[in-house]
C-alpha cells in the first residue's frame, strides 16, 4: 500500500514557522497511539534535519548511550558515541554546542514517557538547559512527543511539571476528520470512503490497513477478523497499555456498544456499582474513547440526561462485532463469522455513525454557506422523540437534521417525520428553525425538491465535496 504521508498541513506549518523564527521553540507534540505523530515529526525532519530519538522501555543509561550514537551519527563524529558525559545534561549540552552555527537544530524526542520514567530527571534537566541558554540562543527547536495524554498534560504540561509555562506552542495531534480520512482511499466511492471511515475513524495506522483493492467487507474479514489480522486484538492491547482492571473497561465497553447509552443501563448490564463506574468512565473519557453526549436545545442539560457513547470507530466496532463473537470466530472461522454475525446488522450500525458524519459535517455545510455566527453541534432527545443533527446557532437559528442512511423512495415521509420533530423540540429561545436531510443518495429530484428553499437535501456526495 502507498505510504505518502498525507494531511497534516496544519502542523507542519507551525513546526516549519518554529524552524524559521530566530528564537528558539519548544513544542511538545502529543495525541493517542496510532494517529501520526511520529509520521508527523519524521516528515518534518525530511525538510528540516535534525537529531531524532524514539524513547523505549529500557535502562536510562543504554537509552543515554543509544541517544548518543543516534547524535554521533548525524554529526559525523564517532568519538560522540562512546564520551562519557556527566547523565543527560551533559550529553544534550555537548550536542547543541557541536551543532552548526548557522543552522537552528531540531532535537525530537519521540516517546518521551519512556525515556523521563527510566531517567526521572530528565524533564528538570531539559527545563535548567532551556533556561540557562537554549531559550536565548535562537539555535534550538525542542519537540518532546508523547503517546500518553496523561502523562504528557501532567508531566510536560501541567503545572507541577518542571517544563510548565516554557512551550512555545503545542500540538494535541487527533485523528483525522472524515474528509481527509477519504484521502487514504481516493479510488473508493464516496459510500466507501465513508464505511471505511465508519470502522477505522480517523487513525492513520488503521485506514493504511484497508487495501483499496479490496472491498470494505474483505478488509474487514482480512483486518479485523482473521486470527493473526493486525487489528484483530488492538483495542485489547490499547486497554492494557494504558489502564488496570481492564476487565471492568472491557465490560463498560461492551455495555456502550450494545446500546446501553445511561449510566444507570450500563450499572446494570455490568454489575458495577455507580461509584467505581462513575471512576471508569471518567478514565474512558480522558482516553477518547468515550464521549458525554447532552440533548442539545440550550440552557443547562440536567446530568440525569447524559449519554455515553464511544467515540473511537475501531473500538466502537470492535465491541459491537468482534469481542462478541470471539468464540463463534474461533470455532468458525472469519469469513462465516462474518457472513453470519456481522453482515446482517451492518447496515443498521453504519446508520448509526452516518448519524454522527452528519454532525461532523455541518461546520463544513456552514462555512461553505458563509455563517458568520458561532454555534454548537449536536443532537437532542427526550421521551418523545430523537433528532439526529441539531445545529443550535448564535444569530437566532437552530437546524434541525434526519438522517437516512438506507435507501431513500420517496422524500414525503421523510419530510413529514422532520416535521413532526421540529414540532416536538422545544426550542426555549424561540428561535428560527431551519431543516435538513442527510441521504446516502440523493432521491429523486422531482420527489426531494432539492431547490425548496424550506428543507436542504445534502446527500453523501456533497458531504465530501
Amino acid at each position: 500500500m502507498d505510504e505518502t504521508f498525507l494531511g497534516r498541513a496544519a502542523e507542519l506549518q507551525l513546526l516549519a514557522a518554529a524552524h524559521a523564527a530566530p528564537t528558539s521553540a519548544f513544542i511538545p507534540v502529543y495525541g493517542r497511539r496510532r494517529v501520526g505523530k511520529s509520521q508527523l515529526i519524521l516528515r518534518f525532519l525530511r525538510d528540516h534535519p535534525g537529531i531524532y530519538f524514539l524513547g523505549k522501555q529500557a535502562p536510562g543509561a543504554l537509552q543515554l548511550r543509544e541517544f548518543q550514537e543516534e547524535a554521533a551519527a548525524v554529526l559525523r563524529e564517532p568519538l560522540l558515541a562512546t564520551a562519557t558525559f556527566d547523565g543527560w545534561k551533559g550529553a544534550l549540552a555537548a550536542v547543541v554546542e557541536r551543532w552548526p552555527a548557522d543552522r537552528k537544530l531540531v532535537l525530537a524526542l519521540d516517546e518521551f514517557q519512556w525515556t523521563a520514567w527510566a531517567s526521572p530527571e530528565l524533564p528538570s534537566v531539559l527545563q535548567d538547559l532551556w533556561d540557562r541558554g537554549w531559550r536565548t540562543s535562537g539555535r534550538v527547536l525542542l519537540i518532546l512527543c508523547g503517546s500518553y495524554v496523561g502523562f504528557m498534560e501532567r508531566e510536560v504540561l501541567g503545572r507541577k511539571s518542571p517544563l510548565f509555562g516554557r512551550r512555545t506552542a503545542q500540538i494535541q495531534l487527533r485523528p483525522f476528520g472524515y474528509r481527509e480520512a477519504a484521502l487514504f482511499h481516493p479510488s473508493y466511492s464516496v459510500i466507501d470512503r465513508a464505511r471505511a471511515y465508519f470502522v477505522c475513524g480517523g487513525v492513520p495506522w488503521y485506514l493504511r490497513r484497508f487495501d483499496p483493492r479490496r472491498s470494505i467487507e474483505a478488509n474487514v474479514v482480512a483486518e479485523l477478523l482473521a486470527e493473526h489480522a493486525p487489528l484483530r486484538r488492538e483495542p485489547e492491547f490499547l486497554l492494557r497499555e494504558e489502564l488496570r482492571e481492564v476487565e471492568s473497561y472491557h465490560a463498560v465497553l461492551f455495555a456502550i456498544a450494545a446500546g446501553r447509552r445511561a449510566a444507570r443501563d450500563i450499572a446494570a448490564a455490568t454489575g458495577i456499582g455507580d461509584r467505581a463506574l462513575h471512576y471508569y468512565l471518567q478514565q474512558l473519557v480522558e482516553l477518547g474513547y468515550v464521549r458525554r453526549r447532552y440533548p442539545l436545545a440550550g440552557g443547562r442539560p440536567a446530568a440525569r440526561s447524559v449519554r455515553f457513547v464511544l467515540d473511537d470507530a475501531l473500538v466502537r466496532f470492535w465491541f459491537r462485532f468482534v469481542f462478541p463473537h470471539t468464540s463463534y470466530l474461533a470455532q468458525m472461522g472469519p469469513e462465516r463469522t462474518f457472513r453470519e454475525r456481522i453482515r446482517p446488522e451492518l447496515d443498521a450500525y453504519f446508520g448509526g455513525c452516518f448519524e454522527a458524519l452528519c454532525r461532523e459535517a455541518l461546520p463544513a455545510l456552514y462555512a461553505r454557506e458563509g455563517v458568520g455566527a458561532s454555534f454548537e453541534v449536536g443532537e437532542y432527545w427526550d421521551t418523545h422523540c430523537q433528532i439526529d443533527v441539531v445545529g443550535f446557532r448564535q444569530d437566532g437559528w437552530t437546524d434541525l437534521g434526519e438522517c437516512k442512511w438506507g435507501a431513500v423512495r420517496a422524500a414525503r415521509p421523510i419530510r413529514a417525520d422532520l416535521e413532526a420533530k421540529v414540532a416536538r423540540y422545544p426550542n426555549p429561545r424561540n428561535a428560527t428553525i431551519g431543516r435538513r436531510v442527510f441521504t446516502r443518495d440523493r432521491p429523486p429530484r422531482e420527489q426531494a425538491r432539492p431547490d425548496d428553499p424550506a428543507v436542504h437535501w445534502h446527500d453523501l456526495a456533497d458531504l465530501y465535496r
